[in-house]
This record gives C-alpha cells, structure tokens and sequence, in this order.
C-alpha cells in the first residue's frame, strides 16, 4: 500500500486506520523506516574503556538484531554480534578482552571485526573473503549516548543539528550517568505513541497539572528535515531552563528524532524517551533520565510518570478506536499539528 500525505496541511488528511492495524505494514516498516534511521543503541558508559565489549539487541522483539559496542584505543564500533561461521552469538555479556573468539569452534576476530584466525581452514580456497569479516555499522556519540544505523538514508547530523542552537548555554558537559531507567509497555502502534508526543493540541486536556506549568497559548512548533522541536514556554513562577527564545522563558525543550527517538530538556536535566515496537498493538517505551548535579529530582520523576500514565490512556483509547470500521482517516489543526503533519509525510516518504 501506497501512502500519500499532502505536504499542505490545510488539504491535507491522516494516516488511514490500515496503517496501525496491517502486519504486512507493520513488517515493511522494520526495513524501510528503522534500519534506515538512527536509532538509541547505548549509554557511552558502557564501553568507556580499551577492550570493553557491550553486546546489545537493536529494538528487541521488532528487529531482534544481536550487535556489539567495541572499544580499542577508544575507537568505538558497532559489529555484527553474530560469527560468521555458523552464525552463533558471539559475546554474550559484556567483558573485557582485547579479541572476538566464538566459543563455538574457535574463529578469532580483533575489536574492529576483522577476521584473524579460524581452526581447520588450511584447505578452503578463497579464504578468508571479506564476507569473513564482522560487518561494521555505523555508529555516533552524542552526549553521553550512542546510535547506531544499519543502512542510514541521512547523516546523523541533519537529524541532530537543528537542536545545538537551543542547547548550547545549557550545562550538557555536566549531565552525569542516568539517575533513573524505566519501560512502560503501551498496548498501542508506535506510531501513535509518537504522533501524540508531536503535538501540544492534547495538553490542556489530557496534562491538567503539566498545562498550569507551560503557556499553552505560544505554545510552539519548529519542523526540520529528520526531526522537530516544540517549545514550551513556562507560566510565570514555574523552573525555567537557562536560555530564552522570542525573549520567552522556555519550561522544556521536547526534540523528536524521526521515527522514534526523543529527547526531552527541562531545567533539572535530559530525559531520553525511546520508542520500541513490539507488535501493530503493542510497544514499549524506555525512559532513562540524566540530571544536573545536585538536581533533586525526585518530583520531577514523579510527574514524568504521572504524565506517561495519562499518555497511556490516551493511545491505547485511540488504539482500539482506529481499527473501527467506520474510521478512515482525520484531518490536522493546521496549529497544533505540525509535527503530527511532519511524522506522517516522512512515514509516506519512507514507505
């Protein structure tokens, strides 16, 4: 199935109901859209030092890729996991060691992938080939993040850009290890999930408490290529960040990555919220939070979770109301829903 989002939002129409609700979409979409886009692979911690191995899964129970983090000489890479004799699992738990050996029979790799050795190969003809070899993936730090991308359609630096401007007077050189890492399993499309990130039209209906802290009024929306950014600017008397924009004191910075990657500034810190498809209904959220030093933050953890919550109710509402027969497709608030309008013309770009 073909989609079609007009880019003039005042003609334009949503996604249909069949997007949410057809498996052979929802499979067109692990290698159209996420194996082509940048995704969430690991805290940088995890590979600090010469000789760190961290074997990771990219998005469990969707894409099921098994990959390793590697560090030598602090040149980081991000490696198949899987051994190219018989396709075993090659690091099973993250170590420290200055090669790659399956434990299956013996074939050696050092920690950029290159194949070393292999027992009883003397006579094979033609080998090793560079099929012998671990393939490599690409892989960028940012902050104190890792993502990777098995066959990216744009740089991580279009996707990633557009936000330096707003946070360069924040103190990102001192957000620290995570104080928190939570999931939360949503019973709803991932795509759903994101189109209600990607608007503030919910806000004063859905966050009672949130809606007291930001100006829903100059509430604001700023689209790019890959990713956008809505700003929302604080009610007098709430904590602001250290920065303004249109002379406007800014409560949260709320960045989107395209398609499921967002990244959250408040005045105590970053929240990373990553989005991970399970099934066309079901789909886990990880929250993992970094604060400023002495921050406290536990209140702030709090309402995240209260506002996560009520998200929750949300799009798992709507879930169940997409798939209605009598549902074909909506329309935008040519305001409100921007970012809404953005997400779904990149679905149908990518599609």
């Amino acid at each position: 199935m073909k989609f079609e989002i007009n880019k003039n939002i005042t003609e334009a129409h949503t996604l249909p109901g069949s997007f949410y609700t057809d498996a052979a979409i929802f499979e067109k979409s692990k290698t159209d859209i996420f194996l082509k886009t940048w995704q969430f692979a690991s805290l940088t911690q995890a590979a600090q030092l010469h000789g760190s191995n961290k074997p990771f899964t990219l998005l469990p129970g969707f894409l099921d890729e098994p990959l390793l983090i590697t560090n030598q000489n602090n040149q980081h890479q991000c490696l198949s996991n899987v051994c190219t004799h018989r396709g075993k699992i090659l690091v099973e738990n993250a170590c420290m060691q200055n090669h790659i050996r399956c434990r299956y029979h013996g074939r050696k790799f050092d920690l950029n992938g290159n194949m070393l050795s292999m027992p009883e190969f003397e006579d094979v003809k033609n080998f090793p080939a560079p099929t012998d070899h671990l393939t490599q993936l690409q892989l960028k730090q940012w902050l104190q993040m890792f993502f990777v991308a098995a066959t990216p359609a744009m740089d991580f630096e279009v996707c990633i850009d557009p936000i330096r401007p707003f946070i360069k007077q924040l103190s990102t050189d001192y957000i620290y290890q995570p104080t928190l890492s939570r999931d939360y399993l949503v019973q709803a499309h991932w795509a759903l999930y994101c189109e209600n990130y990607l608007e503030g039209f919910h806000i004063p209906f859905v966050h009672h408490d949130l809606n007291k802290t930001l100006d829903y009024s100059s509430y604001h929306t700023q689209c790019f290529k890959y990713s956008s950014l809505q700003i929302g600017y604080a009610q007098s008397g709430y904590p602001t960040l250290p920065i303004q924009h249109n002379e406007k004191s800014i409560a949260a910075l709320y960045y989107w990555m395209f398609p499921n990657t967002m990244l959250n500034f408040y005045p105590w810190g970053l929240s990373v919220n990553v989005v991970k498809p399970i099934t066309p209904h079901l789909t886990r959220v990880s929250f993992i939070c970094f604060a400023y030093p002495n921050a406290d933050v536990s209140g702030q953890i709090n309402a995240l979770d209260k506002v996560e919550r009520e998200d929750e109710a949300i799009v798992e509402s709507v879930q169940k109301g997409i798939g209605s027969r009598f549902y074909k497709h909506g329309r935008y608030a040519t305001k409100r829903e921007t970012g809404t309008h953005h997400f779904h013309g990149l679905i149908a770009e990518f599609l």
